[in-house]
């Protein structure tokens, strides 16, 4: 199987099970946190361009499981985080990965949370390398092991 059609095996897996949770994902805490690794992985390369922006804002508000919230939040919420990590990137992360921290002691959030990372990086079809660093480091930083993500 080529590496993209894995990937987007991936990304289609991740999203079932995370559809499968929706009910369980309704705090305020998963959805910043949700937010905070969307921007994240679309900034992991250090940029974003205004068409991958759009991208990823289209990706959140046609997710089945962010559709416990209200859309023009969520957008209110990645675009603020976003604009973190563009305006500073390595100061941005700190404040982006604390946001991410508050679902740690809530493992069906944390796993979650990892899980709409790598849909959003996947959804491209190029989980790149950056991506999947950053998705690390927050498994890291959630005490949960890459490898359950293949990492």
């Amino acid at each position: 199987m080529a590496l993209w059609d894995r990937i987007k095996d991936s990304a289609q897996t991740m999203q079932s099970q995370l559809v499968a949770k929706k009910n369980d994902l309704k705090s305020g805490a998963f959805r910043d946190a949700s937010m905070a690794m969307c921007a994240l992985v679309a900034a992991a390369d250090g940029s974003i361009d205004p068409a991958e922006r759009r991208r990823v804002a289209q990706l959140i508000a046609t997710n089945e499981v962010l559709q416990n919230f209200a859309a023009e939040d969520l957008q209110r919420r990645f675009d603020g985080y976003l604009d973190k990590l563009t305006a500073d990137f390595d100061f941005g992360k700190v404040g982006v990965m604390q946001e991410i921290g508050k679902v740690k002691k809530k493992p069906v959030e944390a796993r979650a949370v990892l899980q709409i990372g790598i849909v959003i990086g996947g959804a491209d079809g190029d989980f790149d390398k950056t991506e999947q660093g950053v998705v690390r480091e927050v498994c890291f930083a959630l005490d949960i092991a890459p490898a359950e993500f293949d990492l």
